[in-house]
């Protein structure tokens, strides 16, 4: 396990196939920042399989559904996979399917 200057674990340890809710949604195109990712999950308008989440370090994988009340819209998503970088609009859209 690869471990950080100060003991804490690094991003690497997670759970294979989980990633934590603000970077999806950055890497999905939902935000254009992690910062404003943060902000949009701490706002509560964000749900994870019909619970409202406030804690952007929530952690989400293949199969969970999410409810996007985002400014523009409000969107039901299936997530598909998580990502490793923010891409192209078309590798984004391979993370997720809308499904409401």
């Amino acid at each position: 396990m690869a471990r950080r200057g100060r003991g804490e674990p690094d991003e690497d340890d997670a759970p294979k196939g989980r990633q934590r809710l603000d970077k999806w949604l950055v890497y999905a195109r939902f935000v254009k920042t992690r910062t404003l990712a943060s902000e949009t999950v701490a706002s509560g308008r964000i749900r994870l399989n019909g619970v409202r989440v406030t804690k952007a370090d929530r952690e989400i994988g293949a199969g969970d559904v999410l409810t996007l009340a985002l400014p523009h819209a409000t969107l039901v998503v299936r997530v598909l996979e998580t990502a490793e970088r923010r891409g192209p609009s078309s590798e984004a859209r391979g993370l997720y399917e809308e499904i409401g």
